[in-house]
């Protein structure tokens, strides 16, 4: 870790000067369709903070969407980065191939959830790693249609947007879609529990439902595969209720449909287990991995079942920086940081720390209606008081103050309702306190 100290400090208004300058340039020189979330630019990092131009000391509890799981430039990536950069910085995997990206993928077959002969290939983004996953899986199995799910989001290329179920701002005005996807009812225990409890409790019950939209408007018979994320991200943090993911991966062996699990926010110690499947005890045929597997390089990957992952045909899969030899350093970096400094516990730690404080706040305030997540990936859904009507308005503004407060949190959610917390497993005690006070004193003003 850097020398970056661990503490809040703010020495300007959030944003400072140097910001605001910035984001004059960023005005003129870059497109208007990238938005952000914080109205600050970043110095440096390390640890559970980031620091700006001006100055500010931000305690980070969004990790760049689920990237930096081990930290901000953690030592044992900065070190490996630049090893690896001083070797070869590229060669591409399919000309001369090298030894990282194997190390890689041995390291993926090794950890991901299935006991069975694997293989792994890799590529650059999340949204990569689903649109080979479902490449594999109609390959294997001769068949086209693909099922998502509600409140699904999968990512942003035009195969990854017709999965994702919301409009705005992923999806509005950049169709027509590609073909052959449909959606599914998704267990999601709060809302559903509120037409039906036994519904919202009961995984098995949540699942029929999925399952007799399956049978009746795909058919197992035209159905490549199945796509889910084991606790939904930008849809809320969903995590379907125990049963739910078991009866789907059963439905889908009895039926030959390949059940593809995208732990792209889920993946590498973020809920606590190296992927969230883990906690239902399920073995999916593909597992689509990306975000926290490099701490901020871009790499992604489909691991699963040797049968499957060898089913296209020789050079049907690749890209030119796929398993580029400085992320996949990192990658092994980072895996071995997971492993030797016991973060899976510390993410479980921060679970524990964050729902006993979060829960206080909601049994004193109403407009908590949901307390939810795993490890260090947990949320809170906000609703109008005496009411379970979904606030975009409150969470909006609930983030804007905490922004302004020196607290870098993310929203999320179909509704725009769903403030979500995604620290690093490094950050301190003390500073996850800290933002949940901040967050207290916020809630108290609005």
């Amino acid at each position: 870790m850097t020398d970056l100290e661990q503490s809040r400090l703010l020495v300007t208004e959030i944003p400072g000067p140097r910001s605001l300058e910035l984001a004059a340039r960023k005005h003129t020189a870059v497109s208007a369709g990238i938005g952000t979330t914080m109205p600050v630019f970043c110095a440096r990092a390390a640890g559970g903070i980031i620091e700006d131009v001006d100055g500010n000391r931000l305690i980070d509890l969004g990790s760049g969407i689920a990237v930096t799981t081990i930290g901000n430039a953690a030592p044992r990536v900065v070190e490996a980065v630049g090893a690896q950069a001083a070797r070869f910085t590229h060669t591409c995997f399919m000309v001369t191939p090298y030894e990282e990206y194997v190390a890689v993928a041995e390291h993926l077959n090794r950890l991901t959830p299935g006991s069975g002969e694997k293989r792994s290939v890799l590529f650059n983004s999340g949204a990569e790693a689903v649109e080979n996953a479902v490449k594999i899986a109609r390959s294997y199995t001769g068949k086209q249609a693909v099922v998502a799910f509600d409140h699904a989001y999968h990512g942003r290329t035009n195969l990854t947007m017709a999965l994702t179920a919301k409009s705005m701002p992923y999806k509005s005005g950049f169709g027509p879609f590609a073909p052959e996807i449909y959606r599914a009812p998704l267990s999601y225990p709060y809302r559903d529990g509120l037409v039906d409890k036994e519904l919202g409790a009961n995984g098995e019950l949540a699942a029929e439902r999925a399952i007799d939209v399956l049978d009746k408007q795909i058919g197992a018979a035209n159905l490549a595969a199945v796509i889910i994320e084991p606790i939904q991200g930008e849809g809320g943090f969903i995590v379907p209720a125990p049963g739910f993911l078991p009866a789907l991966l059963a439905w889908c062996r009895d039926n030959d449909v390949v059940f593809i699990a995208d732990e792209v926010q889920t993946g590498f110690g973020r809920t606590g287990a190296m992927f969230a499947c883990e906690h239902e005890g399920i073995e999916p045929d593909l597992i689509c991995t990306a975000k926290g597997i490099a701490d901020g390089l871009p790499l992604s990957a489909v691991t699963g079942r040797a049968e499957i992952v060898d089913a296209p045909h020789v050079s049907g899969l690749g890209g030119t920086y796929g398993g580029n030899p400085v992320a996949c350093a990192a990658a092994l970096a980072t895996i071995e940081t997971l492993e030797r400094d016991g973060l899976l516990e510390r993410a479980r730690q921060i679970e524990t720390l964050m729902k006993d404080r979060l829960g206080r706040l909601q049994a004193d305030d109403d407009r908590l209606g949901d307390v939810r997540g795993r490890g260090a990936m947990i949320a809170v859904e906000l609703v109008k008081t005496g009411t379970a009507e979904p606030d975009p308005e409150l969470t909006k503004k609930l983030a804007a103050a905490a922004h302004a407060a020196g607290v870098v949190v993310l929203t999320c959610g179909t509704y725009g309702n769903v403030l979500r917390f995604l620290p690093p497993l490094t950050i301190s005690d003390e500073l996850l306190i800290e933002a949940l006070d901040v967050l207290a004193l916020v809630l108290a003003d609005l």
